[in-house]
């Protein structure tokens, strides 16, 4: 993996004044490892996003450029987002050493489309999307492909199956543990199946809505109210239908007939 070049300068602020570099187009930063203190630093928000685009790792290898300093050889640690916004709002880098080997967990890539899939009616099913293998800083890979073309159904693919340079890179992840299936059709798949073809109409499916958010908690506020509204609409609907017209008049009329008749 050839490294990235980030800028970065040094920070003083932090706690509640992090938020204010934040809205001013920074992001905050720390930096581990290499024998020193924890470094506080900062990072241009939209330079940082532009060098991350085009990357799937989570782990990337940096050159961090701090203050106009020599470069720092640093990984990609940790990012956290706004849960909302998506945007990011903190970065953790490790200072590393470029002969020591490392444990990286590293994404999966499956390539091709199964047999079991295209010409048996089956579902790919992944069970795991990473593994863990050790290797130089320099030799780190963003992905390992995994074909998974000649899968029929019933099949399945282990970490053994993944083909990688055995001089640069040792598998951590146990060789029988399984990465990727395919399974059969569910039961209940079939018979939906049958029913459509047989022009039976599916059933109508309801589901509870979740209510993430602040206006998702409002939207649900607001369909109680709603709710509550119908409610008491139907409510005196019913006390009108319990009250049927002319039966007060009727008893009256039938009072006074009754005593004509004695």
């Amino acid at each position: 993996m050839k490294a990235v070049k980030v800028v970065a300068q040094p920070r003083e602020v932090k706690g509640a004044g992090a938020r204010r570099l934040r809205r001013s187009g920074v992001v905050p930063a720390v930096v581990y490892g290499g024998g020193k203190k924890a470094r506080m630093i900062q990072l241009n928000a939209h330079d940082f996003d532009m060098a991350l685009k085009g990357h799937m790792s989570e782990h990337m290898l940096m050159d961090l450029e701090v203050g106009g300093d020599n470069p720092l050889k640093v990984l990609l640690k940790e990012i956290q987002q706004h849960p909302v916004s998506h945007k990011i709002i903190h970065v953790d880098f490790n200072e590393i050493s470029m002969t020591k080997k490392l444990r990286i967990e590293t994404p999966i890539k499956l390539v091709g489309e199964p047999f079991g899939v295209t010409q048996q009616g089956g579902i790919l099913e992944p069970i795991m999307r990473s593994i863990m293998v050790e290797c130089l800083p320099t030799d780190i890979m963003e992905s390992f492909a995994l074909d998974v073309s000649g899968l029929k159904i019933g099949e399945s693919l282990l970490a053994a199956n993944i083909e990688i340079d055995k001089t640069k890179y040792t598998i951590l992840t146990s060789p029988d543990q399984a990465i990727v299936k395919v399974s059969a059709p569910k039961a209940e798949e079939v018979v939906a199946a049958v029913a459509v073809e047989a022009g039976v109409g599916e059933p109508e499916v309801i589901t509870e809505k979740k209510v993430e958010g602040e206006e998702g908690s409002e939207g649900a506020e607001e369909g109680k109210k709603d709710g509550k509204k119908e409610a008491a609409k139907g409510g005196e609907g019913k006390k009108e239908a319990a009250k049927p017209e002319g039966k007060k008049e009727a008893k009256p009329e039938a009072k006074a007939e009754g005593k004509k008749a004695k």
